[in-house]
């Protein structure tokens, strides 16, 4: 992609110095004098230029240690690569403040979906409470983005900071930023692309069971048969909520073959899992029929009343957990989905009960199936069972708590003697003392 040739001069002899030709994006022939440089330091920068050309055929951003190079290189050799339109000018990605950028990339980011954009709002939103919006992109240091990443679990939103996991998040989305100004060519290196830890991981510590009398209780507790229905939707039809709640429509409920199609905004992009079917519980039956009669004539959706952008499912289900002399567990939507996983896990083979949740079994043994006390009572009962029927057994052999004496050895027939235990041989019989062939 790129060759480096050694300079002549006048007389035909060669001068120490160094050109370096390549082809660029827009298929014209391009050179860059280098200077007098050794043969290996020649070869390590046409060696760089090849990996910023291959990135920008693909449209790609550089690699890590591209983007390190780039960010040390001398001036002067930074302006030689900028002339060629290997690099962005110096004038130019010091013009781009995190301020302006950030509001112009979510603002073209119109194909993500509401949860995403809110996501990305967020994100900014704590970004530009650490540093000052009119701060240069350049600016900022791989050390910043580390003290951002500790900033945020110790101060927002009110002094206890933020949850690992959405620490996690945040630092991706950061991440997911600066690439784009990187791929912009605003930025040479990328101060989030070296950061470790920030795949999102599962936090057992906030799982919760919520049990069918927890459950009841709540149901119980609910304002509106409405209500009713979107908790027993996420705790025993395990909907995600509120986007599958939302999507449900009554055609979707087919009340001859007792099953539901559940339309999944989350999964839809993955081709062949833009929704799934699952049945129609015998749990969830009541509550569906209750809002069927409750519906108005011609009404499309299942949840009607509760659609508003302004609706905070969330905090009302506190209430209402409240209401129910109960304290509100963690993850309130998400475990719930968990709990009904767990016990449709129990009851059939793994890969149906994935199917009917919309997610992989791995997917599921990490993020949604527990141990529940259940699990421990059933074992112990089984294990009662077991021993009762053992127990019986040996009673009708004739072993159990005299089986460890020597009265309890027959006699051999037609004799006076006791029989000694037989050893792994054949024993040879006629014998005053029993022993093998052998």
């Amino acid at each position: 992609m790129a060759s480096l040739i050694r300079d002549k001069n006048r007389e035909g002899q060669h001068n120490g110095c160094r050109t370096l030709q390549f082809i660029g994006a827009d298929r014209k022939r391009k050179s860059i004098r280098l200077g007098k440089v050794s043969a290996k330091a020649g070869e390590s920068i046409k060696a760089k230029v090849e990996s910023i050309l291959a990135a920008s055929y693909s449209q790609q951003s550089w690699d890590p240690e591209t983007s390190a190079w780039i960010g040390k290189l001398d001036p002067k050799l930074y302006d030689k690569l900028a002339a060629a339109g290997l690099l962005p000018k110096r004038g130019q990605a010091e013009a781009a403040t995190l301020g302006e950028f950030l509001d112009g990339y979510i603002a073209s980011r119109t194909d993500v979906k509401p949860g995403t954009a809110t996501v990305f709002q967020q994100t900014k939103k704590y970004m530009l409470e650490f540093f000052d919006a009119k701060i240069l992109l350049a600016d900022i240091t791989t050390s910043d983005a580390n003290k951002w990443r500790r900033w945020l679990a110790a101060a927002p939103p009110d002094g206890k900071g933020l949850a690992e996991n959405t620490v996690r998040r945040r630092c991706g989305i950061a991440r997911q930023f600066f690439r784009e100004a990187v791929e912009a060519r605003k930025l040479a290196e990328n101060p989030f692309g070296k950061m470790k830890g920030i795949a999102v991981g599962d936090n057992r510590s906030r799982d919760y069971f919520i049990t069918r009398e927890e459950a009841d209780k709540v149901l119980q507790a609910c304002p509106s048969n409405e209500w009713r229905l979107i908790f027993a939707l996420s705790r025993y039809g395990g909907l995600r909520c509120p986007s599958e709640h939302l999507g449900l429509t009554w055609r979707d409920v087919n009340w001859e073959q007792e099953r539901i199609t559940v339309r999944s905004p989350k999964t839809e992009h993955v081709a062949g899992r833009e929704s799934r079917v699952i049945p129609l519980f015998p749990e969830l039956r009541p509550y569906l029929t209750e809002a069927f009669e409750a519906a108005e004539d011609g009404a499309q959706f299942v949840i009607a009343q509760h659609r508003g952008s302004n609706v905070n499912l969330r905090t009302q289900l506190i209430r209402i957990i409240g209401d129910a002399g109960r304290k509100p567990w963690p993850k309130l939507f998400q475990n719930l989905r968990a709990s009904r996983a767990t016990e449709l896990a129990a009851d059939y083979p793994a890969h149906v009960a994935a199917e009917w949740l919309g997610h992989s079994t791995m997917i599921a043994q990490k993020h949604y199936w527990r141990t529940t006390d259940a699990d421990f009572e059933k074992a112990l009962h089984q294990c009662k069972q077991t021993a009762a029927v053992t127990t019986g057994k040996s009673r009708e052999v004739g072993i159990g708590s005299h089986c460890d004496t020597a009265d309890s050895i027959p006699l051999r027939p037609g004799t006076d003697e006791t029989m000694s235990p037989a050893g792994l041989e054949p024993t040879t019989y006629g014998l005053k003392v029993r022993c093998s062939t052998n």
